[in-house]
């Protein structure tokens, strides 16, 4: 997850431009982001922008009554990230401008830097795009010598993304100490001189400052922005004097750490260094169906298990539905896949290619739990998704891994789509069955997507086998289609051998 933190005061004119322009960012550049913005008392239009934004963006507003400051507002967002990652390790949060001042684009190379292994990434702004003020300009180039950190040519220009861990380091989980005692410029030197010790790298990645977009005044002083950047040296060389004493006791540890004996390192080795996968079914799991209309074969159905893909940086598992089929006046392909990630069971990814009666529906649609939304490939829209979300054939695969008992009746709200939710399904009784050349035990349960389409939805009466086996599989599906109903029953099954 990315959280991208945007102090605003009084920035009607720009603040809604950036933040569609974050989006159209992490639209290319695929990646789940939310937007946390900081509205510091503003006094125009900028709440009611706000608040509209907020309704097709991922993202959270706080809000100000009165004015308190560039460097508190920024402090409250990184924390407010701090406080909803679950993953410090793996989340980021990247500060951003309001007024353009910032381009959203250079965030694709600082994510990149982050996602190779950098901690802490600033955006040197040492270039300039449109005009500006002599004395404004004459500051602005003198300030990061005057607040100098190590390997950096520019520690003020507030452009920055950093590892949430490296946050959480450098806070040390105390709340009510701030981590910025200084403002403007001055803090965000002080930011990056206060995360720099806690980051294993440091990457500067160059950028422009854009005053030809800006659309207001400058609000900088540069008399007054000048004498705030010199009262402010001594911190920054009190900060850097700390941050070298943590690196005297740190180097020690890493070192006893490095000459761990051979007999602890053989040990590690034999420990699994990550949990078993939530998703378990191995990838070549194959089931296939054949559809019957009465005495009539109509078709044939397969449910597979595709192989292992990486959506957004997330592992997921390639899962795929095809059904191929018709009769009489009505024929019907459709294929749909699903991206699940194989540590968390979430959807990130759904797709249904169909031809009903030679008319093509192509449907894609983007999945970011971590954001809470999701949007669907060429429509202009993003929309609330559940915490944990389904898409219709992970729900196939999730079934098989959820106890359920005969008479009991159970409501998941996991479809990616909230207004079809909760999926209900009703374990009804069981049965035996002879499928595929032999005999099965298997639970008979009445699958219902409410508001759905396809083969679960209300007016389908369906209802699904599941055997009573380890393997969970499903033997067979009972559907009403518009010209009847059809049974897929199984044909074949075949599951590789787990190491």
């Amino acid at each position: 997850m990315i959280y991208v933190c945007v102090p605003v005061h009084n920035e009607a004119a720009t603040a809604g431009l950036v933040l569609w322009k974050v989006r159209q960012v992490f639209t290319a550049f695929e990646r789940e982001y939310h937007l946390l913005v900081c509205d510091d008392g503003s006094t125009d239009r900028t709440p009611d922008l706000l608040a509209s934004y907020a309704r097709v963006l991922p993202m959270t507003v706080v809000s100000h009554r009165e004015r308190r400051g560039y460097a508190r507002s920024l402090e409250e967002l990184l924390r407010l990230a701090l406080q909803r990652t679950d993953r410090p390790k793996r989340d980021c949060a990247i500060t951003l401008h309001a007024d353009f001042l910032h381009s959203p684009d250079v965030m694709e190379e600082m994510v990149k830097r982050l996602e190779s292994g950098s901690d802490l990434v600033v955006a040197e702004m040492l270039q300039t795009a449109g005009p500006a003020p002599r004395l404004h300009r004459w500051v602005r180039a003198w300030t990061p010598r005057l607040l100098r950190v190590a390997g950096l040519r520019d520690a003020v220009s507030g452009y920055v993304a950093l590892r949430l861990s490296v946050l959480r380091q450098a806070t040390g989980g105390a709340p009510a100490r701030p981590l910025l005692t200084t403002d403007g410029w001055c803090a965000n030197a002080e930011l990056i001189a206060r995360l720099a010790p806690h980051a294993r790298r440091l990457d500067a990645v160059p950028a422009t400052a854009r005053y030809d977009l800006r659309q207001r005044p400058s609000r900088v002083h540069p008399r007054r922005r000048l004498r705030e950047v010199w009262r402010a040296r001594p911190l920054l060389r009190a900060i850097h004097a700390t941050g070298a004493a943590l690196a005297l006791l740190v180097l020690p540890m890493r070192a006893q750490s490095d000459a761990a004996p051979a007999e602890t390192a053989a040990a590690a080795a034999d420990t699994p260094a990550v949990p078993a996968p939530a998703f378990a079914f191995p990838v070549g799991e194959r089931t296939r169906y054949q559809a019957k209309y009465g005495l009539f074969t109509v078709g044939e159905a397969v449910l597979e298990v595709g192989g292992i893909d990486t959506v957004r940086g997330v592992e997921t598992m390639r899962l795929r539905f095809q059904i191929e089929g018709g009769a009489l006046w009505y024929d019907l392909e459709q294929t749909m896949q699903s991206w699940v990630g194989r540590a968390d069971f979430r959807s990130r990814r759904f797709e249904t290619h169909s031809v009903e009666n030679k008319r093509r529906r192509d449907r894609v649609f983007d999945i970011f739990p971590d954001s809470g939304f999701y949007r669907q490939v060429g429509v202009d829209s993003t929309l609330p998704t559940v915490a944990d979300p389904l898409d219709d054939v992970a729900f196939l695969y999730w079934l098989r891994s959820v106890p359920l008992e005969v008479g009991k009746r159970y409501e998941y709200a996991r479809y990616f789509r909230p207004d079809r939710n909760p999926v209900i399904i009703t374990v009804v009784r069981r049965d035996r069955v002879r499928l595929a050349g032999r005999k099965w035990r298997a639970l008979v349960v009445r699958p219902v997507i409410p508001n759905g389409r396809g083969i679960f939805a209300d007016k389908a009466e369906a209802l699904m086998w599941v055997s009573e086996d380890p393997r969970r599989v499903i033997l067979a599906i009972v559907s009403t289609f518009p010209f009847g109903t059809v049974t897929m029953k199984l044909k074949e099954f075949y599951a590789p051998e787990q190491p």
